[in-house]
């Protein structure tokens, strides 16, 4: 899924610029005229969402190069909107500010509701197939579970800290977070019972669930990202850094969940083996001509027929070519 306000370091972003070898994208296609605020792609890659301040909420349909909708929310003059996200098929997409969020349906550009939240900032948020539940994370340590059919509204209280991450199964019916309390849990979002309970070391700063149910991702601030077994609770394996530390501004599962495809706030996406924890490939995407320095956040990023799709801070959907020895 995009996650909440990202930080990250000017040192790490100039040296990944300086000693890396670029490669060029296949395609580079501009998706705002500026940088943009936050960017989804859908999974199977035929759209993106971006938030940028020019062009508000804008949903492009990636196959004709087209803008398919575009949005506004609050303010012609202020898009506020730092989240946005798709469902798992595509068929909705939900955004947010700080303080609201709306679900949008892709096929026919109508909104599914605005909705204002009083009690602490959003953190991150997530949506089911439907667009009928929604999962979002408060900076007050709640996590709130809505379906917005019937209006049941649960509120998750496991947590002690800060949430940074939140997902949704497809389905709505399970929840994976995780916050500063160095905890991600698993658990269901028609009980609020805990499922699973996953420690780290340090902050939970992403979190992410393989469609089909069978794993989870979560990583935090300092050194540890694991892949759990969702039926055992036990760790299928932890991914192998090449640097000191890896920061995540993405993530996400691919190829039936044989590999994971991570972001980072420096350019950086990397291709990793699920089994293994290995490390396969990276790409760097585009910074914008120009900036100073040379950075660009990755937002999200995806695989399709032997191409990653990125799309980053630097407004730019991207499509890079994947190692041939990469099923």
């Amino acid at each position: 899924m995009a996650k909440g306000a990202i930080f990250f370091s000017l040192i790490q972003a100039i040296l990944l610029t300086a000693c890396s070898e670029e490669r060029l994208p296949v395609t580079q296609i501009e998706h705002a005229t500026d940088s943009a605020y936050a960017a989804d792609i859908s999974r199977d890659g035929q759209l993106s969402v971006v938030s940028s301040i020019h062009h508000g909420l804008t949903l492009w349909d990636n196959q004709k190069n087209l803008v398919k909708f575009q949005w506004r929310v609050g303010s012609e003059e202020n898009n506020a909107v730092f989240i946005t996200r798709f469902s798992d098929n595509g068929s909705h997409v939900v955004t947010a500010s700080r303080d609201e969020f709306a679900v949008w349906d892709t096929n026919n550009g109508e909104s599914k509701g605005f909705y204002k939240i009083r009690q602490s900032n959003i953190r991150d948020i997530a949506l089911s197939n439907s667009g009928r539940y929604v999962l979002y994370g408060l900076a007050n340590g709640v996590v709130v579970h809505v379906d917005l059919t019937t209006g049941r509204r649960l509120e998750f209280l496991g947590h002690t800290e800060k949430i940074n991450a939140v997902d949704l199964s497809a389905n709505g019916h399970y929840a994976l977070t995780g916050g500063n309390d160095y905890t991600a849990y698993l658990w269901d979002t028609r009980t609020a019972q805990v499922v699973h309970k996953f420690t780290h070391p340090s902050r939970v700063t992403m979190v992410e669930l393989e469609r089909t149910g069978k794993l989870a991702f979560t990583a935090d601030s300092q050194k540890q990202a694991n892949v759990w077994q969702i039926q055992t609770g036990e760790a299928l394996s932890r991914l192998r850094y090449l640097a000191r530390q890896e920061v995540f501004s993405s993530a996400r599962f691919v190829a039936d969940g044989q590999y994971l495809l991570t972001g980072s706030p420096a350019r950086q996406v990397l291709l990793w083996d699920v089994a293994t924890g290995k490390q396969l490939q990276k790409w760097h995407v585009s910074p914008r001509k120009n900036s100073r320095p040379k950075s660009a956040v990755v937002y999200s990023a995806t695989l399709v027929d032997q191409q990653v799709i990125t799309e980053s801070s630097a407004g730019l959907l991207e499509y890079w070519p994947v190692n041939s020895r990469i099923p």
